[in-house]
């Protein structure tokens, strides 16, 4: 599930040409959404959820300079971006919450992140997690976000599974995190990284895209054509 930026640029960990990024060893970084039978969360509320769980990762000391997660952050970030959603209930989430990592919640959502693992070394209790399933509805479609939250608008022409979207999300708050100035990071930190995830109006779609804020487009290795711009991210501190 790796991604571009609108305008590649040397060496990015998003450009779908081969590059010096691809002789690196490869890491991913793995995240597991709690579904449970009897009640799954909303589509939307996963993807948000997914999308800060990747923000406070990335903002989490254990992840920055000397922390225990850096040097695996540093390597995954040297190499190509890749996320992986997984699904778990029950019996399976109680072992992939024992394993070192994040947890957050949203409205109902929970989505556990964990540091990067090379892309063939997951722990036993993750890689037994089932990939496909991860088909979540809006009992009614969400609300809509203010001008000053943050928003991670979808592609309206492309049908993506949950688990697709939720690393999808993940992307854009990546690629919008690292776009920001330090006192902006700080600021969406401190608040707790709100943000919103929406379909885009089709009839804005176009606009977004060439607007020059972060978009990501998809490698193309899951479920959809390679170069398809799947989020773009409308943060207002890069408007």
């Amino acid at each position: 599930m790796s991604t571009e930026p609108t305008t590649p640029v040397p060496d990015s960990p998003f450009r779908p040409e081969p590059g010096d990024r691809d002789l690196a060893p490869q890491f991913v970084l793995p995240m597991v959404v709690r579904i449970e039978r009897a009640a799954p969360p909303a589509r939307t509320d996963a993807l948000e959820t997914a999308a800060r769980a990747v923000l406070v990762m990335l903002a989490d000391e254990r992840s920055t300079g000397d922390g225990e997660w850096a040097e695996a952050v540093r390597d995954w970030q040297d190499a190509r971006i890749r996320k992986v959603v997984r699904r778990a209930r029950g019996a399976e989430w109680r072992r992939a919450e024992a394993l070192p990592g994040i947890t957050v919640t949203g409205k109902a959502a929970e989505v556990r992140v964990y540091p990067p693992v090379p892309l063939d070394g997951w722990p036993k209790d993750l890689a037994r997690l089932q990939v496909s399933g991860t088909d979540l509805d809006d009992p009614e479609p969400p609300a809509g976000a203010g001008p000053a939250t943050p928003v991670l608008w979808t592609n309206p022409g492309l049908e993506m599974s949950a688990g697709k979207a939720m690393a999808q999300a993940g992307h854009g708050a990546q690629l919008a995190w690292w776009e920001l100035d330090d006192a902006a990071r700080a600021a969406w930190r401190d608040a707790g990284f709100p943000l919103a995830v929406r379909t885009a109006d089709p009839a804005r779609w176009d606009a977004l895209t060439t607007s020059g804020l972060p978009v990501v487009r998809d490698a193309g290795f899951t479920e959809i054509a390679p170069g398809s711009c799947t989020v773009v991210a409308d943060h207002p501190a890069l408007r």
